[in-house]
């Protein structure tokens, strides 16, 4: 259970979003003004708050009065569907992740539990493989040394990079994460350096950047080969300098941050393939941590499953099942080719489709292997002019033996591009 500050001036949706943390199994302080907010800071494992609260003090007051109070606390404001740069303005400014109105109350759980989960939550390791790593990230955190976190899709290496900064020495100061793909390259260099008012259009005021947002704790740049190649050299310039610039000025302001990165890449092959600078790649590189895939660590997939039915079922205001001995072998038997997010998907369904609070092995529809050029997509999951864009995708990467920059100039599409596409296909069960 963790205890939610919600910060929101409307009655009728403070009741509601009330009822929905509740039975998801949150505890709830309710504040209707933002000073009343402020106030209760310290005592919450996360703040909900609205953007705009009447006259007066916002939101973005709230995130300010955190990053001082309490910044380790995430932060999470809801937005106005409309309101794009009050979206932006709040990750900017330091808000964990935002929620554009009106959102399901599915939503308002995925992102609770990612948060909350990643806050109190250390990895689960009962395979051997899985404890070396945790052994050899605690010695690693003991150091400022730069980490890289290397492993494939879905393994949980944002999980191991709160993990490493959990144990070091800037434990009690913020953990600030960027994901280099998520963000368009036009936003991404304002998003970590910050900008000065009128820095380019739509600058209307000072903004700190993500270096800025971190100092004193960890920064961590997940899927560091996605960010533009032009970029990497500005920031290869910050790691050497610790010093970083506003767009619009040529000021430097000094920066005390550990930098962990991630990249579900070979790096070796990501420097030939020109995706990544090699003396960023020295530069990163300092401690390497590979977290290995769930088919290596299958002493882990019974307690991860658990874990995952024991989330799933809190959040659905239900109870528990168990596992019975059948599916424990065919889960333990099961390649898992998704790693944890799989699974995670493969429990979410389980939940729902067990009778008499036991999963049984007919209760685990797992998601498809990786397939032949000659396998067909699960038919359920897409409209017909996905199933064509999917079977595109899936023939560009077997012609190119799975090189993403050659699949996306064969279709005629940027890097981006495609690996956007795949992310969405890979949250329906359609893995290539």
């Amino acid at each position: 259970m963790s205890r939610i500050l919600l910060i929101e001036d409307d009655p009728a949706l403070a009741e509601a979003l009330s009822d929905i943390l509740s039975i998801q199994g949150h505890r709830v302080d309710h504040c209707d003004t933002v000073s009343a907010g402020i106030a209760a800071l310290g005592e919450a494992d996360l703040v909900l708050s609205d953007i705009n609260l009447g006259h007066g003090p916002d939101g973005f007051d709230v995130l300010r009065a955190a990053a001082t109070a309490a910044p380790g606390t995430p932060v999470v404001l809801m937005t106005a569907y409309s309101d794009v740069r009050g979206a932006v303005n709040a990750i900017q400014l330091g808000a964990r992740d935002y929620l554009a109105k009106p959102f399901k109350p599915s939503d308002l759980a995925r992102i609770i539990e990612r948060h909350t989960h990643a806050s109190q939550s250390e990895p689960i390791a009962a395979s051997e493989a899985a404890k070396q790593v945790l052994l050899l990230a605690k010695r690693i955190a003991a150091s400022d040394a730069t980490v890289m976190v290397s492993g494939a899709s879905g393994t949980g290496k944002e999980v191991l990079a709160r993990y490493v900064h959990q144990h070091s020495k800037r434990a009690g100061q913020p953990f600030v994460a960027i994901n280099c793909a998520a963000i368009p390259d036009n936003l991404l260099e304002a998003t970590l350096f910050g900008y000065e008012k009128g820095a380019f259009t739509g600058a209307v005021k000072r903004m700190a950047g993500k270096f800025e947002q971190a100092c004193g704790g960890t920064l961590l740049l997940d899927e560091i080969t996605e960010m533009d190649i032009a970029l990497q050299s500005k920031l290869l310039r910050v790691l050497q300098e610790r010093e970083v610039e506003r767009l619009g000025s040529t000021q430097p302001i000094a920066v005390d941050v550990r930098i962990i990165a991630t990249s579900n890449r070979v790096l070796a092959d990501a420097v030939s393939d020109g995706v990544l600078r090699e003396d960023l790649y020295y530069r990163l590189n300092v401690m390497p941590l590979a977290w290995p895939v769930l088919a290596e660590r299958r002493g882990d997939i019974e307690p991860l499953a658990q874990h995952c039915l024991a989330k799933h079922a809190a959040q659905s205001g239900v109870p528990q099942p168990t596992l019975s001995a059948a599916a424990i072998r065919r889960l333990i038997a099961h390649d898992w080719p998704g790693n944890v997010r799989e699974l995670d998907n493969v429990m979410h369904r389980a939940l729902v489709l067990s009778v008499n609070g036991v999963v049984e092995a007919a209760d685990l529809l797992m998601d498809s292997a990786p397939v032949t050029a000659n396998e067909s997509a699960p038919v359920e999951l897409a409209q017909s002019n996905q199933l064509s864009e999917w079977h595109s995708l899936k023939a560009a990467l077997i012609a190119e033996n799975g090189r993403k920059e050659r699949a996306a100039q064969r279709l005629g599409i940027s890097p981006r591009t495609l690996r956007h596409k795949l992310a969405k296909y890979r949250e329906q069960g359609m893995t290539l």
